[in-house]
C-alpha cells in the first residue's frame, strides 16, 4: 500500500477513529486502526467491539492495500505535523512496518495483520430513515446531560430513542434520566421511522455521534434494529450495539398537575444560580429557591463556608413557595434553553419540577427537589 493524503484530511479521519479505540484493552489489535486504500479513497476503521467507526477520505493511491497500525500513535504523529503537509503512508507488507513521511519527517510504525482486525457483523435493520444533522443534534445534545453514570443501572446509561405519541401525532423522541433529572426531547417523525424499535443508544456512542453532526447541511442516514444502530453520512459510518435492557416508564415521572408557573430569563437565572452556589459545600451544592409575587430569592447557607443570596425579577403570581435543588442540576437544565425564557412549573416543595422553553412542549425537563 502506498498513498498520499493531505494532513488536515488525514487528521480528521484518524481523529475520529482513535477516539473510539479504548486506551486500556487486552487485545492488541483493538488499539489499531485498519487502513484500506483502493481507487482514490482511503478508509480508516476502528472498533472497541461495541462501536465501529469507518471514516472515508480522498487520497492519491499509488498502490492499493490494507494494514493496521496504532490509532493513537498515528493520530499523535499527524497532529504534530505542520499545516498543509502532504503525508505519505507506505506499507511494504513483508516487514510489518508502516512508513509515515511528511517533508523531512520520517516515522516507521509497527503493524499487525489486517486479517486479525474484527469487523462488526452486518445486520438487518427494522427501520431506515434520514434526518438532517441539526434535528439529531438537538435530540441528543439536549438529552445527554441526564444520562446516568451508575453502572448498576446500566439501562439508564444511554439515550432512549423511540417513536411516541404527542399532541400533534407521532414523534421521534429521545429520553434520558438518572433518577434525579430527566430530559424528554421530541422531533417530527421522519418518513421510514414508523417501525423504529425503541433502543437505548449508549453514552459513548452519543459522544461519538456528535462529531458527525457538526455540518448543518449534512443528511444522516439512520438504521435501527433491536440490537444495533447505525448513523451514516457521506464520509463517516458509525455502527453501535445498543444497550440490552428495558428503559423504565418515564411518563410516570413527568408531573401532570404542576400549576404554579414561574417565568424567568434563562441566562440570568443560570448566572445567579452559579454565583450563589460558589459558597455551597461541594457535596450537596444545595440552592434554595424562595418564590414570592414576581420575585425569586436564591440562597445558599453553608455553615462551614458562608452564605449567599441573590434576588431576581420573575413572572410569578401564585402562593409563596420554598424549594431546594442541587445547583449542578439547575445549571445543566437552564443551559439547555435556547430561547430567552425558561418556564418552571411547581406543585409543592417535595414534588418534582417541570421546566420547558417558553410555550414549547417539544423539550421538557424534570428535576427532583432536595431538602435544604
Amino acid at each position: 500500500m502506498k498513498i498520499s493524503v493531505e494532513r488536515a484530511t488525514l487528521l480528521k479521519a484518524v481523529g475520529q477513529a482513535q477516539s473510539v479505540v479504548e486506551r486500556r484493552n487486552t487485545i492488541p489489535i483493538l488499539a489499531n486502526v485498519l487502513i484500506e486504500a483502493e481507487g482514490d479513497t482511503v478508509s480508516f476503521r476502528a472498533t472497541d467491539l461495541d462501536i465501529e467507526v469507518v471514516d472515508k477520505a480522498s487520497a492519491m493511491v499509488e498502490r492499493a492495500g490494507a494494514t493496521t497500525v496504532s490509532a493513537v500513535t498515528l493520530h499523535e504523529i499527524v497532529r504534530k505535523l505542520p499545516d498543509g503537509a502532504m503525508v505519505q503512508l507506505t506499507d511494504d507488507g513483508a516487514a510489518g512496518r508502516l512508513t509515515v513521511e511528511a517533508g523531512r519527517s520520517n516515522f516507521s510504525l509497527a503493524t499487525l495483520p489486517k486479517e486479525d482486525f474484527p469487523v462488526m457483523a452486518s445486520s438487518e435493520y427494522d427501520a431506515n430513515f434520514s434526518a438532517k444533522a441539526p434535528v439529531l443534534r438537538r435530540l441528543f445534545d439536549k438529552s445527554k446531560f441526564a444520562i446516568s453514570t451508575e453502572e448498576t443501572r446500566y439501562y439508564l446509561n444511554g439515550v432512549y430513542m423511540h417513536v411516541s405519541d404527542a399532541d400533534g401525532g407521532k414523534v421521534l423522541r429521545c429520553v434520558a434520566t438518572d433518577g434525579h433529572r430527566l430530559a424528554r426531547i421530541d422531533a417530527e417523525l421522519p418518513a421510514g421511522a414508523e417501525n423504529l424499535p425503541g433502543v437505548i443508544v449508549p453514552r459513548k456512542t452519543v459522544g461519538e455521534l456528535r462529531k458527525l453532526l457538526d455540518d448543518d447541511d449534512t443528511e444522516v442516514a439512520v438504521s435501527v434494529s433491536e440490537t444495533k444502530v447505525r448513523f451514516a453520512t457521506p464520509d463517516i459510518t458509525l455502527t453501535s450495539k445498543v444497550i440490552d435492557g428495558t428503559f423504565p416508564d418515564y411518563t410516570r415521572v413527568i408531573p401532570q398537575g404542576n400549576t404554579k408557573k414561574m417565568e424567568v430569563d434563562a441566562s440570568e437565572f443560570a448566572q445567579a444560580v452559579d454565583r450563589v452556589a460558589t459558597v455551597s459545600s461541594e457535596r450537596s451544592r444545595a440552592v434554595k429557591l424562595a418564590l414570592g409575587e414576581d420575585k425569586l430569592v436564591l440562597s445558599v447557607n453553608a455553615p462551614d463556608a458562608g452564605a449567599a443570596e441573590e434576588e431576581l425579577v420573575v413572572a410569578y403570581g401564585d402562593e409563596p413557595l420554598e424549594i431546594g435543588f442541587n445547583a449542578k442540576y439547575l445549571l445543566e437544565i437552564a443551559s439547555q434553553v435556547d430561547r430567552e425564557n425558561a418556564v418552571f412549573m411547581f406543585d409543592s416543595s417535595g414534588q418534582p419540577v417541570l421546566m420547558r422553553e417558553g410555550n414549547d412542549t417539544s423539550a421538557v425537563y424534570v428535576v427532583m427537589p432536595m431538602r435544604v
